[in-house]
């Protein structure tokens, strides 16, 4: 199976990082854009068969390491 997940910053969370995207590409022309946000994006495979079981696993996985859970949201998708 192979997971997929999403990991943003909660609302309110102050982002230089999308702060310094949004004025470069204000910057480079694209005057229509008022806010980027960054996040993280992360793929991977799983030998786990059955989706609910996967789906617990990688939840794990984003509440021991790959999300700060004070800042950050996260989402997964399972795929068989």
């Amino acid at each position: 199976m192979k997971a997929k997940v999403h990991v943003t910053l909660k609302s309110g969370v102050l982002d230089p990082q999308g702060k310094a995207v949004a004025n470069a590409l204000v910057t480079l022309g694209f005057a229509g854009v008022e806010a980027a946000r960054i996040g993280k994006y992360v793929e991977i495979d799983l030998s786990e068969t059955d989706a609910i079981r996967a789906k617990t696993q990688v939840t794990e996985m984003c509440e021991k390491l790959l999300a700060n859970t004070v800042i950050e949201n996260y989402r997964v998708e399972i795929k068989g």
